[in-house]
């Protein structure tokens, strides 16, 4: 008797683990490539064609994920090495340069499923810092490393290791050298904030967000944003909602901005909307903070809020519903 007591047993909890591992519902994708002066009048139509064509082809790759029956996890880190290695971005290749010339990155990515997260900061030899910073997340017992060590633990992950030539644009070095021979303002030239970002619900009702940055052009040597900050650019909880930033860093980070607007939800009740419009076009708003977010709830709505003049942002959702945007439309 008691061994078919165990039998049974034993096939309610593989029946349980097979259901529960099934398709339970549809997937949202949403991604992010910087908010700022964003405008028609300062980008011209081959850079705006540029911009649209590479959103286009990052929505498209996460849809393959997710519709294939993958992770939103999975989804998130693939489609954010994607911006890293575009030089349009200011992640990975592309990244601007800090005030002694040199590109240092920051990355953060957040499983909604468990509460675990990962980081990374300051890193300068990292093709892929979203990468690393999953492995932080489910290879070692810490959320972030930063600098050396954030490089030491990826070689030893695995992670591919690039000179820090590897990051150079032109692009990205006038900018730099405008700033630094005082022809521009540190603000006139940073206000394209070029961070990269994704969240995503997948089939089975899990949430993950992920954001990649090289922070602000001619920051302050050491200074890190809010990007690898949980809670202030990165952020997720299935129970509520997953949220990537971009932005003026030190304002998301002193309003802890991602977690604000679950709490929201959590606490207050507050749609996704709601709680991403208080945040982001009232709070922030209010203390001079510029910049915006993407994210996407536990039932597959969305919140793409952003109080500057405009902002690199599309979604995607299963049955092929797709938008990309820039400006303030």
């Amino acid at each position: 008797m008691k061994a078919i007591y165990t039998f049974i047993a034993t096939i309610f909890i593989l029946l349980s683990f097979r259901a529960n591992s099934q398709s339970t519902g549809t997937y949202t994708l949403v991604i992010h490539g910087g908010a700022g002066n964003i405008t028609p009048a300062n980008l011209s139509t081959v850079i705006a064609a540029q911009f649209e064509a590479k959103l286009t082809e990052v929505l498209r790759h996460g849809d393959s994920i997710l519709k294939a029956g993958g992770t939103s996890l999975n989804a998130v880190e693939s489609c954010i090495r994607i911006m890293e290695d575009c030089p349009l971005f200011n992640a990975g290749k592309g990244a601007v340069f800090d005030a002694e010339g040199k590109n240092e990155l920051d990355a953060a990515i957040m499983d909604g499923k468990t509460g675990m997260a990962g980081a990374v900061a300051g890193v300068t030899t990292i093709r892929n810092p979203i990468t690393a910073a999953r492995a932080v997340m489910e290879k070692s017992e810490h959320v972030l490393l930063t600098g050396k060590g954030a490089e030491t633990f990826a070689a030893e992950q695995g992670i591919e290791i690039v000179s820090p030539a590897y990051f150079f644009t032109q692009q990205r070095w006038n900018d730099y050298l405008k700033v630094k021979n005082r022809l521009d303002s540190i603000n006139n030239v940073d206000k394209k904030h070029g961070t990269v970002g994704c969240v995503a619900l997948d089939k089975y009702g899990n949430l993950a967000a992920g954001t990649s940055t090289g922070g602000m052009t001619f920051k302050k040597y050491g200074r890190i944003g809010d990007s690898p900050i949980i809670g202030a650019g990165t952020y997720a909880d299935n129970n509520t909602c997953a949220v990537s930033a971009t932005g003026h860093g030190e304002f998301f980070i002193r309003n802890v901005v991602a977690y604000d607007i679950s709490a929201l939800m959590k606490y207050k009740g507050l749609s996704l909307i709601n709680a991403a419009n208080e945040v982001i076009m009232i709070k922030l708003k209010n203390q001079g903070g510029t910049g915006g977010i993407i994210a996407v709830d536990h039932k597959g709505n969305i919140a793409m809020p952003f109080n500057t003049q405009g902002m690199f942002r599309g979604f995607i959702k299963e049955g092929g519903e797709m938008k990309v945007a820039m400006f303030g439309e």
